[in-house]
């Protein structure tokens, strides 16, 4: 009778280039992220946010106006409604609906409510 010699044969171990499993498509299979790499790619995204995010800001401070609006103080009288300032300072075909909301942007209103002895800002211009 014939006999096979059965020989066990050593485990060959990890595969691939980093001796980890399969290579994977991009080639990195059995590579992981650790606790280490994960604070660094969150950082790393953070900054990517951060960076426009700043430089925005600085394009805001940098650009002001060319020059400052002039104005003058009026104080409410009794009956006097935002409309009638709006059409004491538009200019000709200019819409007052568009007036009347720069002035409440100006003066911080609301609504186009007015109370006697309130003072606006209005533009001289």
């Amino acid at each position: 009778m014939a006999s096979i010699a059965v020989v066990p044969q050593a485990d060959p171990g990890p595969t691939g280039p980093f001796g980890r499993g399969e290579a994977g498509v991009l080639g990195l299979g059995g590579l992981r992220l650790t606790a280490r790499g994960r604070r660094v790619l969150v950082g790393l995204v953070a900054l990517l946010l951060a960076v426009p995010a700043v430089a925005w800001g600085a394009l805001a401070v940098a650009n002001p106006p060319d020059r400052a609006q002039e104005v003058r103080l009026e104080t409410v009288a009794p009956g006097e409604t935002l409309w009638q300032y709006a059409r004491t300072v538009a200019e000709p075909g200019e819409d007052l609906r568009d007036v009347v909301a720069a002035l409440r942007e100006l003066n911080g209103l609301g609504s186009a409510e007015l109370r006697a002895g309130q003072v606006l800002v209005l533009p001289l211009e």
